[in-house]
């Protein structure tokens, strides 16, 4: 089976040994992904929506590098710091997938590596067939 990884070229990819998203035959896996802005700092400190679309946004680059898009997307993870916005991060995520809804779990966290952050989300994708 072939891999294929895509780097966003955050630093903490080498410091940490991961990849934005790996594919393994038709599977991708996209890692917890922040809502960070390209120069390192937090997006939208204190919005759980617009913290949720950047995150997307993140994912649907690295989906693309990847040969994807957000309709290959068969489950995302949504590890929240405040379940009482769980508004606010669903809208964002039916704005992305109303047309293609994946399975989809929100779990609230004590705490993200930025006190900013509210938001960090897990996507997996299936796209053609088998190798």
């Amino acid at each position: 089976m072939a891999f294929q990884r895509h780097f966003s070229g955050a630093p903490w990819e080498s410091k940490i040994g991961y990849c934005r998203a790996l594919r393994a035959g038709n599977r991708i896996f996209v890692t917890g992904t922040a809502p960070m802005n390209p120069d390192g700092t937090v997006h939208a400190p204190g919005d759980p929506y617009k913290q949720t679309l950047r995150c997307f946004e993140i994912i649907r680059g690295a989906l693309a590098g990847l040969g994807a898009g957000v309709e290959h997307v068969t489950r995302t993870r949504m590890f929240v710091t405040d379940i009482t916005k769980w508004q606010d991060y669903g809208r964002a995520h039916g704005d992305i997938f109303r047309e293609h809804p994946p399975a989809t779990t929100m779990v609230e966290v004590s705490r993200l590596i930025d006190p900013q952050m509210m938001v960090e989300i897990e996507a997996d994708a299936v796209v053609g067939e088998e190798d």
